[in-house]
C-alpha cells in the first residue's frame, strides 16, 4: 500500500505547468523536486500553477502535450486559467505515423481464471444483464411506451416498492394545523428507501426497458437511419434477450430499415423480435393489448437463460467520463486505462468514447492505430467533425463546461489529455464511427459527443455490456440495459455523494494507494456488477437514453 502524500504533481517531465494536490495558499512556499516555489496568489486544489515565467505566445504543456499557448504573462507559481491562456494543440496526420512502441501484455496471472456470471447467447457473446425492450420506432408512441410501463412493471414484478418516498402528507397535516413557513422548511419528509420487489415469475429476467426518445420523423432520412442502426445495436447487444417494437406507420424510421440494420449486424439473429404497426391494426387499444401478450410469451423465452460462468475475454467495456475535474486525469481516469489494459491483456475488448475529448492526443492515438486503414478513418472522423462542429458556430475548443474550468480543466487539450488516460496504453485495435459495432478484441475508438448521456447511449449501441463512468462533480447518470459503474476521482465526491458514487479512486490522490492497486480492486467490483451485483445508477433506476443527431452535441 502506498503512502506518499504530497502537495503538488508534475505528470510529465515536459510539462511547464504542475498540479496542486491541495489549496496552496498565496504567500506560502513549497519544495518540490528541489525547487522551491512561493506562490504570488491562492492555487486551489486541481489548479495548476506555472513552473517558470511565461510570456505571451509561450506554449503551455501537461501530460507531456501541448494544451495551450500563453495569452498574458504568467509569473512563476502563478495560477493558469482562462483568463491568462487560451486552447492549442498540435497538429496531426495519419501520414505522419511514428515508430510503433512494442507493447507488451500486462501479466494478468491472477485473473486469467477469474470468471463472471453471465447470459450467453447463441451468437458466443455474453451478456451481464437479460433485459426485454420495448422501442417505439418514432416519438408519436411514447405514449403508448408508457402505458405499457405502468401495465407490465408493477403487475410482473420489475418494478420498485419504493426507491425514495417523500412524506407530502405530513406538510399538509402541519400546514392545516397552522405550521409557519419555517417549520415547514426544517421538516424531515424523507422516508427509508425499500427494497426491490423480487421477481418471482420471472427470475432471470433483469427487467423491462423502455427507450423513449423524441427521433423516427420530422428529421432527415439519415437521422432515421441512424437511429435504427443504433436500436438495431441495442436489440444486438448481449444484455437484451429480446425486443417489442412500435411503429406508427408513416414515419421515416421504417420498420423495414430497422430490420436492414440487424441483418447488417447480426445476419440471422435468433433472438424473439416482435413488430407492432399502430396504423395496420384497427385501434389503439388492440396495439397496446397485442404488444403486452407479446412482451409476455417474449420473457417465457428470456426466462430460459439462466447466469452462467464466462471468462473475462466476453467482457466488452465502455470507458466513459462526465462532470469531469482536475483530479479526473490523475486518478480515475488512470485507473480506468489500466484497467482496459487488463482487459486488452486477457483478451477482451473495452471502447474509447467521446471523440471532442481526444483534441490534442490524436497523434498519439494514430500512432498506437495497428492498420493504416483505421489511422487514416480516425483522423478523417476527427477533422470532419470539428469542422462541421466549427461551421455551426462552435469547434473542440468551446467542449469545457463552466463545471469542468471551475475544477481546473482549463482548456479542451487539458481536459483531453486526461480524459484519454480512460484508454490505457495498448494499441488501437479498430476505429469504430457512431452505430457501428464491436468486432475485435483490444481497444476500440467510438466516435460520440463528450456529451454524457449521448456517449453512454453510443457505447451501450456498440456492445458495451459494462460501462465504466468517471467523475470528479458527481453525475447520476446510467443506461437502460448495460450497467454504469461511477468512479468517482476524489474522496471528497465519494463521501458526498455516496448514493450516486459507486467506486472511489481518491486514495491516489491522498497519496493511501496507486493506480495498479486501485486498479485491480475495481477490476474486482466490476467482475460483480457483471455477475449481478447492482450498481447505484440500476438501484436508481437511472435508464438515460438519447440519440445522437450528428453535429449537434459536442
Amino acid at each position: 500500500m502506498a503512502e506518499n502524500k504530497q502537495k503538488i504533481l508534475r505528470i510529465d517531465t515536459k510539462d511547464n505547468i504542475l498540479v496542486a494536490l491541495e489549496d496552496l495558499k498565496q504567500g506560502t512556499s513549497v519544495l518540490f523536486e528541489n525547487q522551491l516555489y512561493v506562490f504570488p496568489e491562492d492555487i486551489p486544489a486541481k489548479h495548476k500553477f506555472a513552473t517558470q515565467d511565461l510570456k505571451k505566445e509561450d506554449a503551455i504543456y501537461m501530460y507531456g502535450v501541448l494544451v495551450g499557448k500563453v495569452k498574458k504573462d504568467i509569473p512563476r507559481g502563478g495560477l493558469i486559467s482562462i483568463s491568462n491562456i487560451e486552447h492549442d494543440t498540435e497538429q496531426y496526420s495519419s501520414k505522419n505515423v511514428q515508430e510503433k512502441k512494442i507493447w507488451h501484455p500486462l501479466d494478468v496471472t491472477k485473473f486469467k481464471e477469474k470468471t463472471f456470471l453471465g447470459y450467453h447467447r447463441a451468437d458466443g457473446s455474453v451478456g451481464t444483464e437479460n433485459n426485454w425492450l420495448i422501442i417505439p420506432l418514432v416519438f408519436c408512441q411514447n405514449r403508448n411506451v408508457e402505458v405499457l410501463k405502468k401495465a407490465l412493471l408493477d403487475k410482473l414484478g420489475f418494478g420498485k416498492k419504493q426507491h425514495l418516498h417523500l412524506n407530502v402528507d405530513t406538510l399538509i397535516e402541519d400546514y392545516k394545523s397552522g405550521a409557519s413557513v419555517e417549520a415547514l422548511l426544517a421538516k424531515n419528509i424523507l422516508i427509508e428507501a425499500e427494497e426491490n420487489y423480487k421477481n418471482q415469475l420471472f427470475p432471470n429476467v433483469d427487467g423491462i426497458r423502455f427507450l423513449t426518445h423524441d427521433g423516427g420523423c420530422g428529421g432527415s432520412t439519415s437521422d432515421a437511419v441512424t437511429l435504427c442502426n443504433l436500436l438495431a445495436g441495442y436489440i444486438n447487444n448481449p444484455n437484451v434477450a429480446g425486443a417489442t417494437i412500435l411503429s406508427l406507420g408513416c414515419q421515416h424510421a421504417q420498420i423495414d430499415i430497422l430490420k436492414k440494420a440487424l441483418e447488417n449486424i447480426a445476419p440471422g439473429i435468433e433472438k424473439p423480435i416482435y413488430y407492432l404497426e399502430q396504423q395496420a391494426l384497427n385501434s389503439e387499444k388492440e396495439l397496446l393489448a397485442e404488444a403486452v401478450k407479446k412482451t409476455f410469451v417474449g420473457l417465457i423465452e428470456a426466462n430460459k437463460t439462466k447466469r452462467e460462468p464466462a471468462k473475462l475475454d466476453k467482457l466488452v467495456i465502455g470507458l466513459e467520463c462526465g462532470g469531469s475535474d482536475g483530479f479526473s486525469g490523475i486518478s480515475a481516469n488512470p485507473v480506468l486505462g489500466y484497467v482496459s489494459d487488463i482487459i486488452v491483456s486477457l483478451g477482451g475488448a473495452t471502447i474509447l468514447s467521446e471523440f471532442p475529448e481526444l483534441n490534442g492526443v490524436e497523434q498519439e492515438l494514430i500512432n498506437r492505430c495497428q492498420s493504416k486503414e483505421n489511422a487514416d478513418k480516425f483522423s478523417r472522423i476527427m477533422t470532419s467533425y470539428n469542422n462541421k462542429a466549427a461551421l455551426l458556430g462552435s469547434g473542440f475548443s468551446a467542449n469545457p463546461s463552466p463545471g469542468n474550468i471551475k475544477d481546473g480543466l482549463i482548456t479542451d487539450a487539458i481536459k483531453s489529455a486526461g480524459a484519454a488516460k480512460k484508454g490505457g496504453t495498448s494499441p488501437v485495435e479498430d476505429v469504430l464511427d457512431y452505430t457501428e459495432q464491436v468486432m475485435k478484441p483490444g481497444l476500440n475508438l467510438l466516435c460520440t459527443p463528450g456529451n454524457d448521456v449521448e456517449s453512454t447511449t453510443g457505447l451501450a449501441g456498440s456492445g458495451a455490456n459494462v460501462i465504466l463512468f468517471t467523475t470528479g462533480l458527481g453525475t447520476p447518470t446510467g443506461n437502460p440495459i448495460t450497467p454504469v459503474i461511477k468512479v468517482s476521482s476524489n474522496t471528497k465526491l465519494y463521501r458526498r455523494m455516496n448514493d450516486v458514487i459507486d467506486f472511489n479512486t481518491g486514495g491516489i490522490i491522498d497519496g493511501e494507494t496507486t493506480i495498479e492497486e486501485t486498479g485491480e480492486v475495481l477490476l474486482n467490483y466490476l467482475i460483480e456488477v457483471a455477475s449481478g451485483k447492482p450498481t447505484k445508477a440500476r438501484s436508481l433506476e437511472q435508464n438515460d437514453f438519447i440519440p445522437w443527431k450528428r453535429g449537434m452535441s459536442l
